[in-house]
């Protein structure tokens, strides 16, 4: 069990920083090259696809004001519009919405890029926490710099299943040894450039009881971060945001973000449902699959609402 002087070390010994060159802005994404994406699509043996995301519900999730025009021609300014059919057309209409929503936090499903946390003021690469500005966003290691997507092979480590339970109690932590295990037991092995998705169960108790409230939950301990560095994992994710909460470390909150995100450039997938993805793998046989995320575009942001599909 590595001691708070340990972890608080992993900024240095795990440390990414200059790895892929000083203006490197992708981190662990680097991992993921053609060959590794080539191997992802040789993981597709079953054609079957899942989605890992939850549905983001309105109103408690999002902000939504919807628009419908049953007869476009008939909206106010019709008549000045510049194609001339569109106001004698009257079959047609519409609808359209206006969309605000935090995705942040222990909920909806997103990814975090780099920039989204700071140690000492200081980002991913050695940047100050200053190239984020509250009119612009981010000028540094934003979610845009995985513009391309995400593609890679996924590989999901159900450790409910490994350790029997339907799900992990909240403030359990899932250690080196849990991940080894499941790899033992699912006949699959995490290499580099993988995403890997850790199962706890917290999917199954949303599922079942609704929402859990206050902020203990079972997720990854801070002595799996050398164990991913070591394996050269591109992205992790989780069904809850990632961190066991309590982290056991008085002066670090949440380790495996802060050392992830800053140190070490490793994205993330928070707050996954992966109860589909894992009835899916366990049905097949299969716990390797390929795993596309695409992040929108936000300018400047810290992460953005993802939908990642597995691929068996």
């Amino acid at each position: 069990m590595p001691t708070q002087d340990d972890v608080l070390g992993y900024f240095n010994t795990l440390s990414n920083w200059g790895r892929w060159g000083d203006d490197d802005e992708l981190g662990t994404l680097n991992h993921i090259t053609d060959d590794v994406r080539l191997a992802a699509a040789r993981a597709v043996r079953h054609g079957r696809s899942v989605s890992c995301a939850w549905e983001v519900a309105v109103p408690e999730d999002m902000e939504r004001s919807t628009t419908t025009c049953p007869c476009a021609a008939d909206m106010p300014g019709a008549e000045n519009m510049p194609v001339p059919a569109f106001h004698a057309d009257r079959r047609w209409g519409f609808s359209s919405e206006r969309l605000g929503i935090t995705f942040h936090g222990n909920t909806l499903t997103h990814v975090d890029s780099p920039c989204h946390i700071f140690w000492d003021g200081t980002m991913y690469n050695g940047r100050s926490h200053s190239l984020v500005d509250a009119a612009t966003g981010s000028a540094w290691a934003a979610v845009t710099a995985a513009a391309n997507g995400i593609i890679t092979r996924g590989v999901l480590l159900d450790i409910a299943r490994v350790r029997d339970v339907p799900w992990l109690e909240p403030g359990q932590g899932v250690f080196p040894d849990d991940l080894e295990e499941a790899e033992r037991r699912q006949g699959v092995r995490v290499r580099s450039g993988d995403a890997v998705l850790l199962r706890t169960g917290y999917g199954r108790v949303r599922h079942e009881a609704g929402e859990a409230s206050g902020f203990t939950q079972a997720g990854w301990h801070a002595s799996c971060l050398p164990w991913l560095h070591e394996r050269e994992v591109a992205l992790i994710g989780a069904d809850t945001p990632q961190d066991v909460q309590p982290s056991g470390y008085e002066d670090v909150l949440m380790p495996v973000h802060a050392v992830s995100l800053v140190a070490m450039g490793l994205w993330m997938l928070d707050n996954c449902d992966l109860e589909v993805c894992a009835t899916t793998a366990a049905e097949l046989g299969q716990w390797d699959f390929h795993l596309a995320v695409a992040p929108v575009r936000f300018a400047g942001t810290s992460g953005s609402p993802v939908n990642p599909i597995a691929t068996f």
